[in-house]
């Protein structure tokens, strides 16, 4: 079984669903399956919001909200976009998944919290014990869905490893030159877990007293022996990918990682 996927890679929206509706026909025309967006794609950058009210950023998630709930069921398409869902009082970032009858969220687990970009004190996202992931399946094709930051994080991986998954799906904001160190942690984690990747980075930048943050785009597509596929550059663009649930699982097998950690009983 194959299936296609698609990166949108994208600038911060407007309120607008022009762009939006534009992107997911071609991917109708396309026969995609799922499109994924960047972080900070629906709502402004964190730094922005940093500085916005609240009931404007409240705002903004919300139209969205019922913006790619109309068109996942006008193009019978399931959309992965990271956003920041307000309940009950509380801030969460979270990554959405909109099919056509239903909504899921994704509480991330691991936030930034460095001094000049500290998400984790920002939002209400809770710190506890064990980690969370979300897994789902189209057409027979398992996938999971992580943010940008958690790829740092063996213990995600090791989760996802135990769920068999044939490929994560990776909305990140990245920026400051980080891209080969992307890269080379990508790579590896396709080939140890015998994944397809899907990494889909934002483009755009902000300006703070500190200086321009420029957000490189360069969203990619690895398969799961490691090799980079597709990858696209510092514009607005779409990349396509084409992701097989028989090369996932061969790839799995023919290295045998899964066959050593299940005679341990470690998966």
């Amino acid at each position: 079984m194959t299936i296609k996927a698609a990166a949108l890679q994208l600038p911060t929206l407007p309120m607008s669903e022009a762009k939006l509706d534009y992107y997911l026909r071609a991917c109708k025309r396309d026969d995609v399956k799922i499109a994924v967006l960047g972080e900070y794609v629906l709502n402004s950058f964190f730094k922005e919001i940093e500085k916005m009210t609240l009931s404007m950023v409240k705002e903004q998630s919300n139209h969205k909200i019922e913006i790619l709930k109309k068109l996942s069921k006008k193009y019978e398409i399931t959309i992965i976009a990271p956003l920041i869902l307000f309940k009950n009082g509380k801030k969460y970032k979270t990554i959405a998944k909109f099919s056509p009858n239903s909504v899921r969220y994704y509480y991330q687990n691991f936030l930034i919290n460095y001094k000049h970009w500290n998400e984790e004190a920002f939002y209400d996202n809770e710190i506890k014990d064990g980690i969370d992931t979300m897994t789902f399946s189209v057409d027979g094709v398992k996938f999971a869905v992580i943010a940008g930051f958690e790829i740092h994080f063996d213990h995600i991986w090791i989760k996802l490893l135990k769920k068999n998954v044939d490929c994560v799906l990776i909305p990140s904001v990245s920026t400051f030159g980080s891209l080969e160190k992307w890269n080379t942690i990508l790579k590896t984690r396709a080939f140890i877990n015998g994944t397809y990747i899907l990494r889909v980075n934002r483009i755009g930048e902000f300006k703070d007293s500190n200086g321009k943050w420029e957000f490189y785009g360069n969203s990619s597509f690895i398969c799961p022996d490691g090799r980079m596929e597709a990858y696209l550059g510092d514009k607005e663009e779409m990349l396509i990918a084409d992701i097989s649930k028989k090369n996932s699982q061969y790839a799995k097998k023919i290295w045998g990682f899964r066959n050593h950690l299940a005679k341990r009983k470690l998966i």
